[in-house]
């Protein structure tokens, strides 16, 4: 997966791709802060634990300790370790003392751990695809369970086809409104739609 990086200069900026899209910085830090954003830096700062799912580049985590100066605990998770180190020697990752790193599958890591979230992103992408398992009703159903009281998931997905749409609209349909509120910010940098759960 990682072979396929390629760090570069935007704007001058440092700013992490692959061959299809933007890894972090650049383009995706600007989708991801607009959910930030949505959700509301002040809300945001309150929160104690910040559980990021797939962490590239970390230019979320960089919005959230830098932009918003967030000072709880995050934990992030990331499957490879390669783009970990790219993280740390390029965007200074490892300098960040309230973050923790660990290296996981983000589908192992939900089903192993003990810690409730006040936000969950999820952030995961293989180039241009996303992985099946995210869409699963219980994989939902799981991220929900960690959330903690009035939680939030800010979920990123790239809708590149008509099946995409669908199925971002078949997980929308399939949130328990009783306990949740869904809502989405569509079209993002155009393909992006980010959806948001929180917990009521």
């Amino acid at each position: 997966m990682s072979k396929n990086l390629e760090i570069t200069w935007a704007n001058g900026e440092l700013v992490l791709d692959s061959k299809n899209t933007n890894y972090s910085y650049g383009s995706l830090q600007r989708i991801l802060r607009k959910g930030l954003d949505s959700i509301g830096f002040k809300t945001i700062l309150k929160m104690e634990h910040i559980l990021v799912l797939g962490v590239a580049g970390g230019s979320v985590i960089k919005t959230l300790t830098e932009e918003i100066k967030f000072k709880g605990r995050i934990t992030g998770v990331e499957i490879d370790p390669e783009i970990i180190k790219i993280a740390n020697s390029y965007f200074n990752l490892d300098k960040i003392s309230n973050l923790e790193i660990v290296i996981d599958d983000a589908f192992e890591f939900v089903l192993k751990t003990k810690n409730k979230y006040n936000l969950i992103i999820i952030d995961i992408f293989q180039d241009t695809t996303m992985p099946n398992f995210l869409f699963e009703e219980f994989f939902q159903n799981r991220t929900c369970f960690l959330l903690k009281n009035k939680g939030i998931i800010l979920f990123n997905t790239m809708c590149l086809s008509d099946k995409d749409n669908l199925r971002n609209k078949k997980y929308l349909e399939s949130v328990n409104t009783e306990l949740y509120t869904a809502r989405t910010i569509p079209r993002v940098e155009e393909h992006n739609e980010l959806i948001i759960l929180e917990k009521k």
